[in-house]
């Protein structure tokens, strides 16, 4: 692995951390090192960082809100 793609990994500890569970991605950047960004891009797939999966997490916990506060006008009743 080059030394600029490696030390640029030791900068990003999430990216270190995802090649450390996925090492196919460790071999594809020691051949290919131009293809950070496309690391990158799986990498915020994996932790769940794109914008689909922000707005799907964000929409779960106004659910969640919701049917707290429907919660708590059925016992007032």
């Amino acid at each position: 692995m080059q030394s600029r793609l490696f030390n640029y990994l030791q900068s990003r500890p999430d990216l270190l951390h995802f090649i450390r569970y996925n090492p196919s991605w460790y071999r594809y950047l020691t051949r290919e090192p131009d293809q950070l960004s496309e690391l990158e891009k799986a990498a915020k797939q994996f932790y769940g960082k794109t914008l689909p999966q922000r707005f799907e997490k964000l929409s779960n916990q106004v659910q969640m809100a919701g049917m707290l506060l429907q919660f708590t006008d059925l016992m007032k009743d």
